[in-house]
């Protein structure tokens, strides 16, 4: 019996051929450990947008500027940031001049069936005489009168426009203090009534040079009573 090996079939070729053998399947490099390299995109093909792996991609644009925002609030590490610049004093007096003569000159017309001129002549004419003198009845009247004009028109531009016409003529609006918006209708009245009720009833010189002193000394916001009760602080209007 001879021990030499049949030969192979003629359809296989022998284990030695080399060009016989397929290569081996190709495997896939297991990613390093630790996640993707920093600054280089994650394995499996592009980062989708906004992939914070992308180096390529440009920066986000910045936000659009929006009116308002400024202030913040009393005490804030930087109380004027964004705010547009503070009204100057100077301006202020002058839109209230106009606003007082605005008011003041229809009001002297209407005061004159009124006796208002001859009451005034006399002594002792104060509020509290006006009610108990024989003629106080239509000085009664016209104080009332007097009263609603100059609260009601200086509310009611103030919620509709943020500033009464002298402060328009002027370049100049009443805004919010935490964030720059027109007063509400509530908020106009109380900066209304604190500004001219005092004075209309009882302190014709005083009150309207307490208010200025107040606006010259405050810092930062330049605010008289009016506007502290309010929360609110007056600034120039952009050209």
């Amino acid at each position: 019996m001879s021990n030499d090996q049949p030969p192979p079939p003629p359809d296989q070729p022998p284990e030695d051929d080399p060009f016989a053998k397929r290569p081996p399947d190709p495997t896939p490099p297991s990613p390093p450990p630790g996640g993707p390299p920093p600054g280089g995109p994650p394995p499996g093909g592009t980062p989708p947008p906004g992939n914070p792996y992308d180096t390529n991609m440009p920066p986000p644009p910045p936000p659009p500027p929006q009116y308002g925002g400024y202030g913040g609030a009393y005490g804030g590490a930087d109380p004027l940031s964004g705010m547009p610049p503070l009204a100057e004093s100077g301006r202020r007096i002058a839109a209230r001049i106009i606003d007082w003569l605005i008011i003041a000159v229809p009001l002297a017309i209407i005061g004159i069936p009124f006796d208002v001129y001859q009451r005034a002549t006399q002594k002792g004419n104060d509020f509290g005489d006006t009610v108990n003198s024989l003629n106080g009845g239509g000085q009664l009247v016209f104080q009332l009168i007097t009263i609603v004009a100059y609260v009601g028109y200086d509310t009611l531009m103030t919620a509709k426009l943020g500033q009464t016409l002298g402060k328009k003529w002027l370049k100049l609006r009443v805004a919010m203090l935490n964030d720059g918006s027109t007063p509400t209708m509530n908020t106009s009245l109380i900066r209304a009534i604190v500004l001219w009720l005092p004075t209309l009833i009882c302190c014709a010189c005083l009150w309207p040079l307490l208010l200025l002193i107040l606006i010259l000394v405050d810092k930062p916001y330049k605010q008289g009573l009016h506007d502290k009760a309010a929360k609110t602080v007056v600034v120039q209007v952009a050209p």
